[in-house]
């Protein structure tokens, strides 16, 4: 197993998804990503305008 397939194993282990359909695991890291990425955007749009003043 290469670095990378084991830590996507101890994610899968680690959430539960390894009991999910693959479709079901898609859906379910689409929404951490979407989630993940809106609160990245909100967390740098707040800042620029922190540091803009």
């Amino acid at each position: 197993m290469s670095w990378i397939s084991r830590k996507l194993f101890l994610y899968n282990v680690t959430i539960g998804l390894y009991v999910l359909d693959w479709w079901e695991r898609y859906l379910f890291n689409s929404i951490v990503l979407i989630l993940l990425w809106l609160f990245c955007y909100s967390t740098a749009k707040s800042m620029w305008q922190a540091f803009d003043k």
